[in-house]
């Protein structure tokens, strides 16, 4: 297709547009969601329509495509005795053609909403005098009646009835169901002027009048449509339906992928539920997200798709590069999914094991979600060869370089696409891969780590558990199990009171050189007091010698003679040196030691680590 065009653009008269969508010829991709316009809404479309005022192109997909295929469904109100394969589907304009077409040709009242969101039935009717008063208001002039045509007062009794023909007549109220058919509307217009024999001639006016001003305008309408044609590539269909669908349900490459296996009698949101249901049972995979999933998919297709023209002789600059962008998820085939969903699914319940490993047991203390794909999916490649412990002391080496470098909280999609093969070839005895190599801390990012927000934050917290962090109570090393039962958090060490009382300024008090995980039980202990008061008061109630709370705070690399001293100052500067020495042997490279204050910030005020202040209430 290069230098064709990919779509075209004209216009389609209404009458066309909503016959085509009556016959089947014109309907939805799947994915596109039933929505309800409210009332209001449908009488402003139907006002502005009859002026003649523009509403809006609306976007189609040709259907037919070798590359596009998304299950298809009728528009809302439309009955065919069989099934009838479009010719093309909605795309954008969804909910104006729906409200056009239940309001202007269905014969079943429109189920739309009040003002309170209320779901209503309404018959749309056009105000005849109203409509063709030289100072009326068109929207005015477009009225909703209920189900039975009826409007009651507040006690329910009946005030107007409009119920037949003969009652619409007299009241001038003309239905707009009827405007596209010439025998319906023949036949009104006959019982419109009988309906006062009288004024016949004034009725044959206003009729006149009607007709010129209003039903033709509404007749004649030409909607502007833009057609893609089926020759459209998946990828930019899918793009230039989220651009353009501002006022329907933001769509995901999941939800996308979906409609493309739903044509297949495939219900990949029902496979995704069912795997989804696995990963929670494990508290660390919670935050798993479909498109996750879909991307560890696309790292192993698009990996096997490589190799395979390698081994077919394909140089290594034109066989197929390794993916995980929107467009290779698109490409994605049913076999595709079906041949790597499984593995994948292993490969990301295999990551948990390098995870607590990590001592990182939650969702809500990993770093960075979206490592877990690239991990995932060179997991599901490795297999068995994950057990061995040289292999995983590197797949540890490379976690750490990715969470204290900081490298995949951006766009990441092209360094999962190196972490796949560069980890295998590094496992396999190549060079350490890119995210090792790229990775950098300096030391004067302590200070500026004192939230959750930071993937750094939660790092320190795991890596010091990873270290062998003694619970201060018990003495018991925090494992998996202690915790959960202990409910585990990051607290301070010497306390914000205490902090604010002697003069430490916010960054300091609140930084992760600062904190530690403690219980809750702990740190309820601790309370706002100086480590000389909580520390004894912890050493009788737990029956720990001075010299065991000591071995205990040396395992959080507090050095306990200036904890005991009260003495923040040398604290802080021993255990923020110890934190680098900790976080060096952790990425297996030297950090440069350079000047530990960092670059002038505006620091906020004392704040409540988010999770520290849930864990203590709850």
């Amino acid at each position: 297709m290069s230098g064709a065009t990919t779509f075209s653009s004209d216009k389609e008269g209404l009458g066309d547009l909503l016959s085509s969508i009556n016959k089947g010829k014109t309907q939805l991709p799947d994915f596109q969601r039933g929505w309800i316009w409210d009332d209001e809404h449908i009488r402003s479309l139907l006002a502005s329509v009859s002026l003649s005022y523009p509403i809006g192109a609306v976007m189609m997909l040709e259907t037919g495509g070798a590359g596009v295929r998304f299950k298809p469904r009728l528009v809302e109100g439309v009955a065919l005795p069989s099934k009838v394969e479009p010719e093309r589907l909605i795309l954008d304009g969804q909910q104006r053609l729906t409200s056009l077409y239940r309001s202007l040709c269905a014969i079943e009242p429109v189920k739309t909403k009040d003002s309170r969101g209320n779901e209503i039935l309404r018959w749309y009717y056009l105000d005849i005098r109203k409509a063709l008063s030289p100072n009326g208001d068109r929207e005015e002039a477009i009225i909703a009646l209920p189900e039975d045509k009826q409007r009651r007062n507040f006690r329910g009794e009946t005030e107007e009835d409009y119920s037949t023909r003969d009652l619409e007549c007299k009241a001038s109220l003309f239905p707009l169901s009827i405007i596209f058919d010439v025998q319906a509307l023949t036949g009104w217009q006959l019982a419109y002027l009988k309906a006062d024999p009288g004024n016949m001639q004034e009725r044959l006016a206003l009729w006149n009048d009607l007709i010129q001003n209003v039903v033709q305008r509404i007749q004649q309408y030409q909607i502007p449509l833009i057609v893609l044609k089926k020759e459209t590539p998946k990828a930019a269909v899918c793009q230039v339906f989220e651009k353009v669908n501002t006022g329907g349900v933001a769509l995901n490459v999941f939800e996308l992928l979906t409609a493309t296996y739903a044509a297949d009698d495939f219900d990949l949101r029902h496979d995704w539920e069912a795997r989804e249901r696995r990963f929670r049972k494990y508290k660390v995979l919670t935050s798993i997200a479909n498109t996750d999933f879909l991307q560890a998919i696309s790292l192993l297709a698009t990996r096997a798709k490589r190799l395979e023209a390698l081994d077919a002789g394909t140089s290594a600059d034109n066989a197929p590069g390794i993916s995980c962008k929107r467009k290779e998820i698109l490409e994605l085939s049913l076999l595709d999914y079906q041949k790597w969903a499984e593995i994948v699914t292993k490969g990301f319940k295999n990551a948990i094991r390098i995870l607590h490993a990590q001592h990182v047991f939650d969702a809500r203390d990993l770093p960075y979600r979206t490592q877990l794909t690239p991990l995932a999916a060179a997991l599901a490649i490795l297999g068995e060869r994950a057990e061995q412990d040289g292999v995983r002391k590197k797949l540890g080496r490379w976690y750490w370089c990715g969470v204290f470098g900081e490298l995949y909280g951006g766009a990441i999609e092209t360094r999962f696409a190196r972490d796949v093969p560069e980890l295998i070839q590094w496992i396999d005895g190549g060079p350490e891969p890119s995210t090792i190599a790229d990775a950098n801390f300096a030391p004067a990012r302590l200070l500026t780590l004192r939230s959750r927000n930071s993937a750094a934050y939660k790092g320190v917290s795991a890596l010091l558990l990873r270290e062998g962090g003694l619970d201060f109570r018990t003495g018991d090393a925090i494992g998996l199990q202690m915790y959960f039962d202990d409910k585990i958090d990051i607290h301070h060490i010497f306390p914000q009171d205490w902090c604010r009382s002697n003069g430490i300024e916010p960054r300091r008090c609140d930084s992760i050189v600062n904190k530690t995980p403690l219980s809750a039980k702990t740190n309820r202990q601790i309370g706002g007091n100086a480590p000389s008061v909580y520390l004894p008061r912890i050493e009788r109630s737990a029956e720990i010698l001075p010299e065991r709370m000591d071995e205990i705070l040396a395992s959080h690399l507090v050095d306990a003679t200036k904890l005991r001293g009260d003495d923040f100052t040398e604290f802080f500067s021993a255990r923020e040196a110890r934190l680098v020495d900790r976080i060096e042997q952790a990425m297996g490279k030297p950090i440069a030691r350079g000047v530990s204050e960092p670059a002038t910030e505006e620091v906020p005020e004392y704040q409540d680590d988010e999770a520290e202040v849930t864990t203590l209430t709850s």
